[in-house]
């Protein structure tokens, strides 16, 4: 291209986002509201990663009334959220058999009661989707729609041939650690102590990733350690996506990515879920935050009888405390939140919010650009922020990205075009791969 024409494009460019966003600040406030609604509307808004707890996917406490998690059916027609990626998740714990025992168990409780939702509790108004088309056909259809995502691939214990039985469960992604090394890779978490097990992905690890590769499940990259994403990023003849994660450069926690790791990501066509989880937008503010409503929730905890474990502990709590744990603190913090106390203390210092959300949007869409970065929640797994604090709040962040200068193209690709369009390469190639080997 010649330099003189590809630089008149380029300032022409920023002159149109330059009028654009000088249109948007001359809106009045209802005028926005009015737009972002009509754009939500429009959009396929897409969530990737709520965890579940079985207990919520019972015949009489299920997904299909407005039960105190963050995400079910009501809160998602409230909010305007069409999908959510329903997370079968299992905490780490021993590399040994009756380790992967428990955890493969629990696995298969959890994608069967997704399964019960969806063809059971709820057939009418939410649906399995298994493709990009499914998504659009189930909305088309005036259906909420489930996806499922495996989080920690610890549960498939040392047998490979389980990844096909979790994809044709609807596992549609998978990460092979959570918080602590897996039997297939190293976790973010050894950047504790410095403690690693394969310095990146383990050979187990490896034959994984080339089976997900083979049956079309999307890599997730957000909790293994940067070795291992290298390795993964090197190996994957795949996109591979980062579920529930945020920019490191904002916010220097181990489980953001870098920016050398963030281009990479683009290199390879990926994608990264920016995630409203406040202590990996704004570590400060989060921890500022947490410290200013301690004592009340402490008082309010004592008061309820009820005792909140320290959080230091949380990566070696199992599955079932660690359920205890949140049902408790949801207990607190809606006690809490009716409190007149806690209007003084959200003035004076403020929890992290939507707008925090999209600072760590617009730096990603800077970095990479709009076609690799998506939106996540991590909803009911210690995901939140003020503003979105459930799926009933979706359309908030709409609004923000709406007031920030985005159209409804980059929007929709941020909400879920971009992560679809990662599904569909992954299980195009997987279709290649397959006809190679047969």
């Amino acid at each position: 291209m010649n330099s003189k024409f590809a630089f008149s494009c380029m300032t022409l460019t920023l002159a149109l986002i330059s009028c654009q966003n000088s249109n948007q600040k001359n809106m009045s406030d209802s005028d926005l509201i009015k737009k972002a609604h009509i754009i939500h509307n429009k959009v396929i808004t897409m969530d990737t990663h709520n965890d579940i707890s079985v207990k919520n996917f019972t015949d009489s406490i299920n997904y299909a009334t407005n039960i105190d998690t963050q995400v079910n059916i009501p809160k998602m027609e409230a909010g305007g959220l069409d999908v959510s990626w329903l997370v079968v998740y299992t905490g780490q714990s021993t590399l040994d058999a009756e380790g992967y025992a428990e955890a493969y168990k629990n696995a298969m409780e959890k994608f069967e009661a997704i399964h019960r939702l969806c063809e059971k509790y709820a057939p009418d108004k939410i649906e399995l989707a298994l493709t990009s088309d499914d998504v659009r056909r189930i909305h088309q259809a005036d259906k909420k729609v489930a996806m499922i995502a495996v989080e920690n691939a610890y549960s498939l214990g040392l047998d490979l041939s389980n990844i096909k039985k979790f994809y044709n469960l609807g596992a549609r992604y998978m990460s092979l650690s959570h918080n602590g090394h897996s039997q297939f890779c190293d976790s973010n978490t050894g950047e504790k102590d410095s403690i690693w097990l394969y310095h990146g992905l383990s050979d187990l690890g490896k034959s994984a990733l080339i089976e997900m590769n083979k049956l079309g499940i999307m890599v997730d990259v957000s909790h293994p350690s940067r070795e291992s994403f290298l390795d993964m990023i090197n190996l994957s003849k795949a996109p591979i996506i980062a579920s529930h994660s945020a920019a490191r450069a904002l916010c220097n926690s181990s489980r953001n990515l870098d920016d050398e790791q963030l281009k990479l990501l683009a290199e390879n066509d990926g994608v990264i879920q920016t995630v409203a989880f406040s202590s990996y937008l704004n570590t400060e503010k989060d921890q500022a935050y947490k410290d200013a409503i301690k004592p009340l929730y402490d008082t309010i905890a004592k008061e309820m009888g009820i005792i909140l474990p320290n959080p230091s502990t949380f990566a070696t709590m199992s599955d079932a405390s660690f359920e205890d744990f949140f049902e408790k603190l949801k207990k607190v913090r809606k006690k809490a939140e009716s409190d007149s106390r806690m209007v003084e203390i959200r003035k004076n210092t403020p929890p992290v919010n939507v707008s925090d959300l999209a600072d760590h949007i617009d730096y990603l869409v800077k970095l990479i650009g709009i076609d690799h970065v998506g939106i996540s929640s991590d909803f009911d797994g210690g995901g939140g922020i003020d503003g979105w604090n459930d799926a009933s709040e979706t359309f908030n962040v709409t609004l923000e990205l709406v007031k920030r200068g985005y159209n409804q193209e980059e929007i929709g690709k941020l909400w879920s075009g971009n992560l679809l369009r990662v599904l569909d390469d992954c299980q195009r190639i997987a279709k290649e791969i397959q006809g190679k080997s047969s």
